[in-house]
């Protein structure tokens, strides 16, 4: 029996329960010639390792040993609940439905090839799927075992901390050092408390900044993080939150996080800015998150509501790593969460991503540019013609003069709409942000009206309501008439079976789900194709099949 109780990312703690035994994950099983009391170990025998699984035996080293580089095709072992793999992986794989555990024997060999690693990672989680465990033994040391967890490895062996504290070599979470005499139990000491610390940061949603500190340890452990960020961003991306934590980018290859990323493909390719919005207010970001809450950006505002045409002015804040965060979305994850060290020196890649984030936005169409990033205008200098607004600080009275003043000469002689209009129409770009332009453009019909302060908009149909935005959400939440609406269009569903739903929907009463429904988003539930109730999924669409245990649907509102 499998309980995910944690995740982060593909990283994630289970227990995993037979009887009255039971493990948790990430583990550190032990490795040795004699036996143990736990239910879970490797024993070291005269014909090889044999890992013993709640009481099962699965032998580890056949007779003919393969290896990446054999070209002979060693199949899938099945003991009882244990299937055991060899490299090179068999085209197709398929486990029995009674396998829970799948172990890759010579996981060793992927120690110094940081782009067979990744490919065997993913290739074994998606024929294992979510129900199963995947153990590497013979692979983990203090400095890479973050980073395997969040590939997808469960369970792993202390074999070779010490084979390496036998040679002399100390292995530590910040990389390996030579010394003199056997370093093995400071090794076990180090794989123990670095498994304790990868559980934590798993069970804080953080487990990513862990792996950007411990990557650096060695060269291989970079290639594999590059390379799993490069090809892997599909298989990260289904495990990555919609609406996470506080988050730090550190580190440059932290730019490159899933759900980072995943942010900035929607600005280039979803994002809609407001129809109606004809003048572009380029802003610097803040440290305080959402933007709007901090004081600088509150002074923005109010040079813009000042200008008595801010229906027309369209906010958009200039940011690293995410390029650009137009207001109407500054309460939504990641905009909302991260942090970044403000130095006032750019890397290259964040001039580019920032360019091209403000080139999609600018390409959508205004009348008139308006940086007011000051001497970070260089960044997007070149883009189109902009008016420049600051004069030393951004903030200073001569600043908020400027840029109240550009917008009135800006908008001389255009047609100011209505705040009606204005809120509706922003409300859909937000909500194309987050659901997509189809029902975006179903939700805010001709009989729909948003009502409300930013960042509390209610939209409502007639005297109906429909879905709530709100900055604690970090995004719109639905009531039943919303749902009904994404039910219409057959997204973010999930088909339970048919059973009176009683509280929160359980993974074990799924029978379908969406697979582009992410943990955070927004989810209605189907029975017999009718709509029962909407709520945040805490799965991804396709663990919602895969999992029998462990709540599928967090439930907010359901038929009465």
């Amino acid at each position: 029996m499998l309980d995910v109780t944690a995740r982060s990312f593909r990283g994630r703690s289970c227990r995993i329960t037979r009887g009255e035994q039971s493990i948790v994950t990430p583990a550190v099983i032990q490795c040795s010639s004699g036996g143990s009391d736990e239910p879970v170990y490797i024993e070291l025998g005269k014909g090889g390792r044999t890992l013993h699984y709640f009481g099962e035996s699965a032998p580890l080293d056949p007779e003919l040993m393969t290896t990446q580089t054999s070209g002979i095709d060693a199949g899938v072992a099945v003991y009882g609940s244990v299937a055991v793999a060899r490299l090179p992986l068999p085209e197709v794989m398929e486990f029995p439905a009674e396998a829970e555990c799948v172990v890759l024997a010579d996981s060793f060999e992927l120690r110094s090839n940081p782009r067979l690693l990744v490919d065997t990672v993913i290739r074994l989680r998606e024929a294992a799927g979510a129900g199963r465990v995947i153990m590497f033994p013979g692979s983990a040391e203090p400095s890479t075992l973050a980073l395997m967890c969040y590939m997808g490895v469960d369970i792993f062996d202390d074999s070779l901390c010490r084979v390496l504290g036998a040679a002399g070599w100390r292995a530590l979470p910040e990389g390996m050092v030579a010394r003199k005499g056997d370093a093995t139990e400071d090794n076990l000491s180090d794989l123990a408390a670095e498994c304790r610390k990868v559980s934590v940061f798993i069970s804080g949603g953080r487990l990513r900044e862990l792996v950007d500190q411990r990557a650096p340890s060695s060269p291989s452990s970079v290639a594999a993080l590059r390379v799993f960020d490069r090809i892997g961003y599909e298989y990260q991306e289904e495990a990555a939150d919609t609406s996470g934590r506080r988050f730090c980018c550190n580190t440059t290859q932290s730019l490159r996080r899933p759900d980072v990323l995943r942010y900035r493909n929607r600005i280039l390719t979803e994002y809609r800015k407001p129809a109606h919005k004809r003048i572009l207010v380029l802003l610097p970001c803040s440290a305080k998150k959402p933007y709007h809450t901090s004081k600088t950006h509150k002074r923005f505002s109010s040079a813009i509501h000042f200008s008595d045409i801010e229906t027309v002015v369209h906010e958009v804040i200039v940011t690293s790593p995410l390029g650009a965060v137009p207001r109407e979305l500054d309460i939504f994850y990641p905009a909302n969460s991260y942090d970044i060290p403000v130095t006032g020196e750019w890397k290259l890649e964040e001039g580019q991503f920032i360019r091209e984030a403000v080139t999609a936005i600018v390409s959508q169409g205004y009348d008139h540019v308006i940086s007011h990033l000051g001497e970070d205008t260089e960044l997007v200098r070149g883009i189109c013609e902009m008016e420049e607004t600051v004069v030393g600080d951004n903030t200073s009275p001569a600043s908020l003069r400027n840029l109240e003043d550009a917008i009135r000469r800006a908008a001389k002689g255009m047609e100011v709409g209505d705040y009606m209009t204005d809120r509706k129409e922003t409300v859909r770009a937000a909500m194309t942000f987050q659901f997509g332009r189809t029902v975006a453009d179903a939700m805010m019909d001709d009989d729909t009206f948003a009502i409300g302060k930013f960042p509390y908009w209610k939209v409502n149909r007639k005297k109906t309501q429909m879905c709530m935005m709100s900055e604690e959400r970090g995004g719109f939440s639905l009531t039943m008439d919303g749902g009904k609406v994404l039910a219409e269009l057959g997204t973010h569903t999930v088909e339970m079976m048919d059973f009176e739903l009683k509280g929160n929907l359980f993974a074990v009463g799924v029978l379908n789900a969406d697979p582009e429904i992410r943990i955070g988003d927004e989810a209605v539930i189907i029975r017999g194709g009718v709509p029962v109730a909407v709520g945040v999924a805490t799965m991804s669409g396709r663990e919602m099949v895969q999992l029998n245990r462990g709540i599928a649907v967090k439930v907010r509102h359901k038929l009465k």
